[in-house]
């Protein structure tokens, strides 16, 4: 019978709530008269005060519906809830008992108004309440089988919120907190227990805990990371709120719960940007973004839209991903901003000279490039001529057209390249180096840091999906480093560097301490709630396997070409002092390049590379290039 109460229509619901009420108005008044006189008392004979006690339901209900008292969900009845039934009772009383003693005064005692008022609703708020608490105990009674047993790490505002959530949902059953203050050790919040972090093994046994969820807001990158690094080891998932902002605004819901970023694992806090920096290349300008619809370039055009550009031009060959970004910039819908895709090649010298010079280009973000490395090494003709012959394209362009900045995104993998991608990414950096001495206009810079979390082609969302599918986890080399940083953090240092451009710069990036690609892979493992396959563990979840370093892989990058460098104004931006050539050493060795790379001689593209990149030659990492002919490598 209760469930089919519960299953009731909204307005079935507030209908039995208002009869209900009505019961307890008339009710009230005989229980005052009783509890005053002692006696059962009916008012025989007296009409007046027989239209008073039936008839206050005609003034209780207008007055509790114009409190909201039947728009409130019976579950969620709480504190403000009582409070609008305190006032709406309250003025219900006074008004009864103001207009019972202008008609009946010598008959009703006055303290019967202060007994009513105090039975109304104590049995109104009553009501509520243990209607709520019939609804959880369905809820829990029906759901507790499928409900996952969880730990809150946190006894805070957002723990104390997260457990009231959780106890309310479907997914999750919250058994305890753990909290690292030990005046709150063993204390009861909420009806839950608080255990300290040492207590942690026992209660996943004893529980069966699956998850732990981290409820504080507050913490900074590396206060995370090391309770991250602290709960790796065990067999739970780990979960996260979000940001004090959306706990401001009281939106900490069961769904708000996030599964651990990787980047939190980096323990890497960010640095407040310097805005002037940000708005130099950008605010009342013409913007151009080439390469708008991948990893850094989306990211480029999302956080330029809210510097205040004049326009923004967004130029991409690839129609599916230029229309998707579009779509989410015009969603962003800034008022006075002209956003403009345009679908074209940096190969294309015409169309870049046209689009410059009619939209009047004032600062061009260049991230353009083909940069997966084993699929540049199957295709170095194309990565060549696209990396490094583009650029150079893209920069003639800007030179005719007076294009005031020109700021090139390039890689780690520039430097003591192994692999075709490198290499054509070190011929881009020496193009725009030796074009930023000639006299004209244009101040050419570059940008180069390591891999971003979450790109295309990283190996973060590879491992998430081999996890997913139950492994292997695919590792090439048991002990290959990279350097990771997120894309906002990498974009946000990128417009900074451009700003503080003079030309001809190599702008470094701090990317921490390099991390241990099997041990990232460990983590996110272990981080889902998995074991690791191992010696020490035959019988775990998830397997990681050595495929070997791929075509052009090295088993760690660098960001210097040389040792000197020197600090800027931003602690995370260094400008990198390095050797490069002059234009007219530079462009006879360019002009044969694109020659063999458009026509797909390959052997001859290498040994001219190497005569601009002495690093990069027939034999980088243990690859023979030379042994492969035209027909494997196109």
């Amino acid at each position: 019978m209760f469930q089919s109460l519960i299953k009731l229509s909204r307005i079935n619901k507030q209908a039995l709530m208002l009869l209900f009420d009505i019961i307890i108005i008339i009710s009230g008044l005989f229980i005052a008269f009783y509890i005053r006189l002692d006696y059962l008392y009916y008012p025989t004979g007296n009409i007046k005060l027989t239209l008073a006690m039936f008839g206050s339901p005609f003034l209780a209900i207008p007055i509790f519906m114009r409190f909201g008292l039947y728009h409130e969900v019976v579950r969620y009845f709480g504190l403000k809830a009582l409070w609008r039934i305190i006032q709406a009772v309250t003025l219900y009383a006074v008004l009864w008992g103001l207009i019972s003693f202008m008609n009946v005064v010598e008959s009703i005692p006055r303290s019967v108004i202060l007994i009513n008022w105090l039975v109304v609703i104590i049995a109104i708020s009553g009501s509520r309440m243990f209607a709520r608490w019939l609804v959880s105990e369905s809820t829990l009674h029906n759901n507790l089988v499928n409900k996952t047993h969880v730990l809150i790490y946190g006894a805070g505002s957002a723990g104390r919120q997260l457990s009231t959530a959780l106890k309310e949902s479907k997914e999750y059953k919250p058994v305890a907190f753990i909290d690292d203050a030990n005046e709150i050790n063993q204390q009861s919040i909420n009806g839950m227990k608080v255990f300290s972090k040492n207590d942690l093994m026992n209660l996943i046994e004893s529980h069966k805990i699956k998850e732990v969820l981290i409820a504080i807001p507050s913490l900074t990158r590396s206060q995370r990371s090391k309770i991250v690094k602290y709960l790796q080891p065990y067999p739970v998932i780990v979960r996260s709120l979000p940001g004090v902002t959306e706990l401001a605004q009281g939106k900490v819901k069961v769904n708000d719960l996030l599964e651990i970023d990787i980047k939190d694992l980096l323990g890497r806090d960010s640095v407040k940007p310097n805005e002037n920096l940000l708005k130099i290349n950008i605010k009342n300008k013409v913007v151009l973004v080439t390469g708008a619809g991948g990893s850094i370039g989306s990211e480029l055009c999302r956080q330029i839209v809210s510097l205040g550009p004049k326009k923004l031009l967004l130029y991409d060959i690839s129609e599916s991903s230029l229309y998707l970004i579009m779509q989410e910039l015009t969603n962003i819908n800034i008022p006075d901003l002209e956003i403009i895709p345009i679908i074209g090649s940096t190969a294309d010298k015409d169309r870049l000279k046209i689009i410059f010079k009619n939209f009047v280009v004032q600062t061009i973000y260049h991230a353009a490039a083909y940069k997966h490395v084993p699929l540049v090494e199957y295709n170095p003709s194309q990565g060549i001529l696209n990396n490094s012959i583009g650029t150079m394209i893209a920069a003639e362009a800007a030179i005719l057209a007076n294009v005031e900045m020109f700021v090139l995104i390039s890689t780690d993998k520039a430097v003591r390249p192994t692999s075709v991608m490198g290499a054509s990414k070190r011929v881009a950096e020496l193009i725009l180096q030796a074009f930023a001495k000639q006299k004209h206009k244009t101040c050419f810079t570059m940008v180069r840091f390591g891999n971003v979390l979450d790109s295309s082609g990283s190996v973060i969302p590879l491992f998430k999906q081999q996890i997913k599918a139950g492994g292997p986890v695919t590792v090439t080399h048991s002990d290959v480093v990279r350097y990771f940083m997120t894309i906002p953090e990498a974009v946000e240092l990128i417009i900074q560097a451009g700003a503080m451009a003079e030309g001809g710069e190599v702008f470094v990036l701090d990317m921490g301490e390099p991390i241990r690609i099997y041990d990232l892979a460990v983590k996110m493992i272990q981080l889902s709630g998995l074991v690791v396959i191992d010696k020490d563990n035959p019988d775990g979840d998830i397997e990681i396997q050595f495929t070997g370093l791929r075509p052009g892989e090295k088993l760690y990058e660098e960001l210097l070409v040389g040792g000197n460098f020197s600090s800027t104004e931003n602690k995370l931006i260094m400008r990198a002092e390095e050797e490069m050539m002059s234009w007219d050493k530079l462009e006879p060795i360019l002009s044969k390049i694109r020659e063999a790379a458009m026509n797909t001689q390959t052997k001859k593209t290498f040994e001219l590379l190497g005569q601009i990149v002495p690093e990069f030659n027939l034999t980088t990492n243990g690859v023979n290039h030379s042994e492969w002919s035209n027909s494997q490598k196109v």
